[in-house]
């Protein structure tokens, strides 16, 4: 796979029968800008589906969820392009997240399980043609077979409601092989074998998909450790290493549906709109009267995406640091980084807020409170944090089972489904998003009391 600059030559190759198995990097040539907008579109369809397990919805709601993620984010105005775009996002991502175990690991799942939700949707044909292409070592049983494990296969149809049909097909699996089925008792284990009916194939392919993938990410990481990362340090690698990490979501550098907010009300709606990570920043800046650089920025940036001006962003913060450092001092050392941020010193950039990807990824040291609390905070802290928002223990509880298991942006989502009694379920991915989607929740609330 070449990537190439702007200009663009017509790429055709043979249409795909069913889904692409990703066995070795195409012939083609890719924009720079295609290369990583491809990329992007696949990473939302991933984490969407990395949300949909996290929250614990249930086989068949992922895998509408996973149709619906791919027709949302994978489609491209030229139909022929739609099977380039698949393979080329593909192995886009397959650079960026070979190069930690962290980040194999949760492409290899992610990936895996986009498979087997989109194999779902085959056709049985489609089904054992796959299972042809992987040249799969497995037999059908024989009649005699059968008939000698004809009742415990029965029990198993039974236990999911559903008859053993008479000229039904099984394959005879060594039950190493299909974990998950072993896992769900979906299937009858006779003397080591498992007899997978042939609905169930799609997990046979699935495990081998995923054994290819897993030998291809470590030789992956061994290309872009020896010659790729070196070759393209100029062009290709910082895209690379960014994408991991980027935010997919809206921008939030202007305020998004919701009226300028003044100085007056920024203490009420702080306690009923923002989420934890800038609540707790604007408690110790009314607190100490001042805040360290990766504070005031993580801070001063959300709220000027929530909608302060300028003017009253400067007035705000001279009004806490002048109690600190006096006013000729905040003039002189505070008042131009709060400027920059608007886009009215420096570079004249219009900077963006942070995204809930950034703050996570961040590194708060001694006397910083930046950061994400679900990250950041240790236990004790971050429970007490949570009660102070009037959370139940129950729901308490939950957050906590979700920041042990490192889902900090779900834990966040808990949170304000606890304190909102409503529903999120695009979950939270900014914190900007957490406040206009409170503040949507509670004028509907005001509305419908009126």
């Amino acid at each position: 796979m070449e990537i190439i600059g702007s200009q663009r030559k017509p790429v055709h190759i043979d249409v795909v029968p069913t889904l692409p198995l990703y066995r070795s990097a195409p012939p083609l040539e890719v924009r720079l800008e295609d290369f990583e907008l491809y990329a992007m579109d696949r990473l939302r369809v991933l984490k969407g589906i990395a949300d949909g397990l996290s929250r614990g919805k249930k086989s068949e709601e992922m895998k509408i969820l996973a149709d619906h993620l791919w027709k949302a984010n994978m489609r491209h105005p030229d139909a022929s392009e739609v099977v380039n775009k698949d393979i080329i996002s593909h192995f886009v991502l397959r650079l960026v997240y070979c190069r930690t175990e962290d980040l194999r690991k949760w492409f290899l799942s992610m990936e895996t399980n986009l498979f087997r939700y989109r194999l779902l949707f085959e056709r049985a044909e489609a089904q054992r043609a796959l299972m042809a292409e992987f040249d799969l070592p497995y037999r059908a049983a024989s009649h005699a077979e059968l008939e000698s494990v004809k009742e415990g296969l029965k029990q198993v149809a039974q236990s999911f409601g559903q008859p053993l049909a008479a000229d039904a097909i099984f394959y005879k699996v060594p039950f190493e092989e299909v974990p998950e089925l072993v896992a769900g008792r979906r299937v009858f284990i006779h003397k080591g074998y498992a007899y997978v009916a042939m609905n169930q194939v799609v997990s046979l392919v699935a495990t081998q998909f995923r054994s290819h993938l897993s030998k291809a990410l470590i030789l992956t990481n061994r290309k872009w450790t020896s010659t790729i990362r070196e070759q393209e340090k100029d062009r290709l690698t910082p895209i690379v290493e960014a994408l991991c990490s980027s935010y997919l979501g809206p921008d939030y550098s202007q305020p998004r549906e919701v009226a300028e907010i003044s100085i007056k009300d920024i203490d009420q709606i702080g306690k009923s709109s923002f989420p934890l990570c800038m609540r707790h920043l604007f408690e110790k800046l009314r607190e100490d009267h001042h805040l360290k650089h990766g504070g005031r920025m993580q801070l001063g940036l959300f709220l000027k995406g929530v909608g302060l001006k300028l003017e009253d962003a400067l007035a705000f913060w001279k009004a806490e640091f002048s109690q600190r450092v006096g006013s000729e001092r905040f003039d002189k050392e505070y008042a131009y980084s709060i400027r920059h941020n608007y886009g009215r010193e420096g570079k004249r950039t219009d900077y963006t807020p942070y995204s809930c990807q950034k703050i996570i990824t961040s590194a708060p040291g001694v006397g910083d409170h930046h950061g994400c609390p679900y990250r950041h905070f240790s236990e004790e802290n971050l429970r007490a944090a949570l009660g102070k928002m009037g959370i139940s223990n129950r729901a308490v509880e939950d957050v906590m089972d979700k920041v042990r298991n490192r889902h900090y942006q779900l834990a966040c989502t808990l949170t304000f489904e606890a304190v909102h009694g409503t529903s999120c379920d695009a979950g939270i991915n900014h914190p900007n998003q957490y406040f206009s989607d409170s503040q949507k929740v509670l004028q509907s609330k005001n509305q419908s009391t009126v």
